[in-house]
């Protein structure tokens, strides 16, 4: 384990004017909060916020960044807290502190609907401070880099979790070497046999050709010298990950695939870099298609290089890229480097962006999302894409993904030129709106007076903000039309499971399913987003699947119970199966159910060895637990015998009726229940409150039985 001596002269490397005091106070505070934790692997838990720490010190972080890592864990899982770290080391390291542990609670997931989520909390976690994310992915980078020793599931969990959400984001921010080491470290999980067969591969190779990365170095160095700027060049094979990703992309062998080398030369100058790429393009030829120039047209992260690739020594393919020392500390840095220090001063890096304003600007891209996919969408085209620069007719520069269309160029100007698009010109030849757009080239948009977004163009468009407006469009243009043919679509649906879709059962299944309203939900059905089935089963899944599976029995329902005990159900809270429970003994007698927010357990928070930890068996439960719900009916004829009818299609059985107010034009009941757990009673009250002679319904919950 690293020392606090150790970490200090680390961090005293780049900034001999830290703050010892602080360091040292959060070393010594988080080793006693973590004393007695043991990682997986057996090594005391304090080695991990170590070792983030030491990660950050490699990208010369600012004092209060290397004091969260050493802090990251303790609010999380030890009995420190956000006052007393506060207290102890400032506000805002107990900030920063606070916002990884936020971001450590959103369980991001590589489950689409998840994941988009969590990316949009994500993202509000970033805008407040970057450094939360830095530290966060220097945690899951030492994890990655440690996670043999977990449960193979964990191990693929994570590592999915990491090729969908932090390797992209380490990318996007610049940070390409982080991004490269999570998706091997990802890759060695998820698919050791390619791994391992890639590197036999490259060991088979060497064999055949020699170690060809030397000699190519000396290549460019001979060249450079020749032309007389001095540089120095380094040279490496790709990473596993990025040549297999290369080899599904391209639909490639192994064998067919040229560009596995890289080569980076770094020079003193921009007038430097240009020079050497004049040098190596007439030294060999260059590939066409393969050269881009972020120096002129630098990344929306601060990133700028230029990269080339050319047919080099026995015709291989080689990638180069050249760039100043000073880029080349931003493109590995990225937006670290905003908080980068050296010799005791924090760096003024004239390549980095301010991370504020790259932050805003990718935000800004994701406004338009109406809901959590369409986030997702946003995200994965930002964090996925390349980029391509063209030109406006007036010659302002428009920065797009890899693969963006005219359309994509007209949207990304206005929503009201992408809206009136009827036509483009590239480089003034007349073009079809499904070109894909090439760096450099001038884009001239032609519009028309009452041109509407086609249907069609959902499938030409490129970004997520095309994607968004289009179908935004499409939505309000059409939206009367699929609000009548999704009315029809849901009549005959209803219909076919003998029921009637009310306005008031719609409404009902529109609040299940999320939807803002009756209106929305047919419109969706109408433009097939959602099939009317789908909802039927959202309000009587009974009517439209039964399922024939076996049943728990009642007498083993519950598990946890002392051999040989017999449970109660507390009448107060009437728990079923698929909620929390507790068991409360009694002298003489079985323990006692209890929901595990029910009130009267208020009253036993001084008596602890009563409680027993108490669990449903899984599977599907017989219809034998006893629910109260507290309807009010119009006072009509058969409104009731409706409305029991309606319960008995759900297959619950109605074991007592108990009026408790009778008016002229209302009455109101409690209706006992038998069901079998919380999914069949939810189904019952959504079935019973859909009606249009249902004015209130709610779970009945109370101390005393009856009022």
């Amino acid at each position: 384990m690293i020392e606090a001596s150790d970490l200090l002269s680390l961090v005293k490397n780049y900034n001999p004017k830290c703050n010892e005091a602080l360091l040292v106070g959060a070393y010594d505070y988080a080793r006693a909060m973590h004393e007695g934790q043991t990682r997986h692997s057996g090594e005391p838990y304090f080695t991990h916020p170590v070792a983030v720490a030491a990660i950050l010190t490699e990208q010369r972080l600012d004092d209060a960044t290397i004091a969260t890592a050493l802090l990251h864990d303790t609010i999380e899982d030890t009995k420190g807290t956000y006052s007393e770290i506060a207290r102890l080391f400032g506000t805002d390291v107990a900030e920063l502190v606070d916002g990884v542990t936020k971001l450590t609670n959103l369980e991001l997931s590589n489950r689409e609907s998840k994941q988009a989520e969590n990316f949009r909390k994500l993202f509000m976690a970033m805008s407040k401070d970057m450094r939360v994310i830095l530290v966060k992915l220097a945690d899951r980078l030492h994890n990655m880099r440690t996670i043999r020793h977990m449960a193979y599931e964990k191990q693929a969990q994570k590592a999915r979790e990491t090729m969908d959400i932090f390797a992209p984001l380490a990318g996007r921010m610049g940070m390409h070497w982080m991004r490269e080491e999570l998706e091997d470290l990802s890759f060695r999980v998820l698919n050791p046999e390619a791994r391992n067969s890639i590197i036999r591969r490259f060991l088979t190779l060497q064999k055949a050709s020699g170690d060809v990365i030397p000699k190519i170095t000396d290549d460019i160095e001979a060249v450079m010298e020749k032309h007389g700027v001095s540089g120095e060049v380094f040279g490496r094979a790709k990473k596993p990950f990025s040549i297999w990703r290369k080899m599904q992309e391209k639909e490639l062998a192994f064998s067919r695939l040229s560009d596995i080398y890289g080569f980076r030369v770094i020079t003193g100058s921009e007038d430097d870099c240009y020079r050497v790429l004049g040098a190596i393009h007439q030294r060999w030829r260059s590939v066409p298609g393969r050269f881009k120039d972020y120096i002129s047209q630098p990344k929306s992260n601060g990133y700028r290089s230029i990269h080339t690739t050319v047919s080099g020594r026995d015709g291989k393919r080689v990638e180069v890229q050249i760039r100043t020392r000073q880029m080349h500390e931003v493109a590995e840095s990225g937006v670290a480097a905003h908080w980068s220090y050296r010799d005791g001063v924090r760096a003024e890096n004239p390549f980095a962006v301010d991370p504020a304003k790259w932050l805003a600007n990718l935000t800004e891209r994701f406004e338009m999302a109406e809901d959590h996919d369409e986030f997702l969408e946003h995200v994965k085209l930002e964090m996925y894409s390349d980029q391509v620069f063209c030109f406006t007719p007036k010659g302002d520069v428009v920065k797009l993904p890899k693969g963006a269309t005219p359309l994509d160029f007209a949207y990304s100007i206005h929503t009201r030129i992408g809206h009136s698009c009827v036509g483009a010109k590239v480089d003034g030849l007349r073009v079809p709106l499904w070109t894909r757009l090439k760096n450099g080239q001038s884009v001239e948009i032609m519009t028309a007076e009452g041109q509407t977004p086609q249907a069609t163009w959902i499938d030409i468009a490129v970004t997520g903000r095309a994607k968004a407006a289009i179908r935004r469009s499409l939505r309000e243009e059409d939206r009367g039309r699929y609000i009548k043919l999704g009315h029809e679509l849901a009549r005959v649906a209803f219909e076919h499971v003998d029921k009637k879709a009310s306005d008031k059962a719609l409404a009902t299944a529109a609040r299940t399913l999320g939807l803002d309203s009756g209106d929305e939900l047919l419109a969706r059905i109408g433009s097939a987003e959602l099939s009317a089935r789908d909802v039927v089963a959202a309000l009587y899944p009974e009517l439209v699947a039964r399922s024939d599976e076996g049943e728990v029995e009642a007498r083993r329902a519950v598990i946890g119970l002392p051999p040989g005990a017999v449970t109660h159900r507390a009448q107060c809270c009437q728990a079923v199966p698929g909620e929390r429970i507790v068991g409360i003994t009694y002298h003489g007698r079985g323990p006692v159910v209890h929901a595990i927010d029910c009130p009267a357990l208020a009253e036993l928070d001084d008596q602890p060895d009563r409680w027993i930890d108490l669990h449903w068996t899984e599977g599907r439960h017989a219809a034998v637990h006893n629910v109260t719900i507290d309807v009010t009916l119009s006072n009509d004829n058969g409104v009731l015998g409706r409305i029991c009818t309606l319960i008995g299609e759900q297959n619950a059985n109605i074991s007592d009726l108990h009026f408790i107010d009778r008016k002229p034009d209302f009455y109101r009941l409690l209706i006992d229940l038998d069901v079998r757990d919380a999914e069949h009673l939810h189904a019952v009250m959504m079935a019973v409150e859909a009606d249009s002679d249902v004015a209130t319904m709610e779970r009945y919950r109370a101390l005393e039985r009856r009022p």
